[in-house]
């Protein structure tokens, strides 16, 4: 018997097999890889997500925290994994699209090592300002920038995270000279700008949005597509006079790479019906993250799209994270 015949037999004697399996899934909890650690608004939107899907699978959707190397050792941990369907990861965008530029050299491949379920939501970023500072519209800031030699310092979570990004991007398509200050985390920054020891912060809106509320902090802009629901009476960047200027943070699903399109299929329409129940969209929207439900195919090209975006950022801005 040729070969080619043996092949065409042995495909077909384990046909059987195969489609009953992919039917039956998921049979065992699913493991949702969290590569942050617990309590951020990254860890908070994945077990909201995890909790709701556990309900629609029939099995337990438990969420992994493995922290480290700003994501990268978690996502490593699934792009290594066994393509089966019960091992996914929540995927962030500072990790997918910006450590393979800012990193000399992350353990993963973010278009050939994964498969696309979904994205989950846009996470609105703000910029913010202490209340004493002289500056309240985006126009005055940017030309106060430029006039002054030393620029105008703008507070982030950290080196090449979303907010750093999204500010250098600002830099590049309005010849504004904000100066990047680095902090270890979010809240350091935030400390500082409650305390006037820095004008500007660039961050999450879930951050920022009780200080905003309080009177503590004055709201600049947001650099999303469309305004914040939890702030509808803060403009965007595009209304604040910067054309095309957007700059969301997002979060999404992957599995690794060569997992059955069954499995995709069934894993997307189930977070498909999860991000469109009223309740779950009312929670991810006190987390500062609007709900995105779409197809892997759509979220696949979003990632490839902005990883050719910020690289260019993170080139011109000569951004290493080590």
């Amino acid at each position: 018997m040729s070969t080619k015949r043996l092949a065409a037999l042995a495909a077909a004697l384990l046909l059987p097999f195969t489609a009953p399996a992919l039917a039956e899934w998921p049979e065992k909890a699913i493991r949702l890889v969290v590569p942050f650690a617990p309590g951020g608004v990254t860890d908070t939107s994945g077990r909201l997500i995890a909790e709701a899907l556990s309900k629609r699978l029939g099995q337990s959707v438990f969420v992994e925290n493995k922290a480290g190397a700003s994501g990268n050792i978690g996502t490593h941990d699934v792009a290594a994994a066994a393509p089966d369907g019960y091992t996914l990861v929540l995927a962030f965008d500072g990790t997918m699209v910006i450590n393979p530029h800012v990193f000399a050299k992350v353990p993963f491949d973010t278009v050939k090592d994964f498969a696309p379920v979904g994205k989950i939501g846009d996470a609105v970023l703000i910029l913010v300002a202490h209340p004493s500072f002289a500056h309240k519209r985006l126009k005055d800031i940017i030309d106060a920038s430029k006039a002054d030699p030393k620029g105008i310092s703008y507070g982030t979570s950290g080196i090449g995270g979303t907010p750093h990004i999204a500010g250098e991007l600002l830099n590049m398509r309005t010849g504004s000279k904000l100066v990047h200050i680095p902090y270890k985390g979010g809240g350091q920054a935030m400390a500082d700008a409650l305390g006037g020891n820095i004008p500007l912060v660039y961050t999450a809106v879930a951050g920022a949005f009780t200080h905003v509320k309080a009177g503590k902090l004055h709201p600049v802009a947001v650099s999303s597509l469309r305004r914040a629901p939890s702030l509808p009476d803060v403009p965007t960047f595009i209304e604040a006079g910067v054309p095309d200027f957007e700059a969301s943070s997002w979060v999404g699903i992957l599995a690794p790479a060569k997992t059955p399109r069954p499995i995709i299929d069934r894993l997307s329409k189930e977070l498909s019906a999860v991000l469109t129940t009223p309740e779950i969209v009312a929670r991810l929207e006190t987390l500062g993250i609007t709900a995105t439900p779409g197809t892997p195919e759509q979220f696949g090209e979003q990632m490839r799209r902005d990883l050719e975006k910020y690289g260019k950022v993170v080139k011109a801005a000569g951004i290493k994270a080590d």
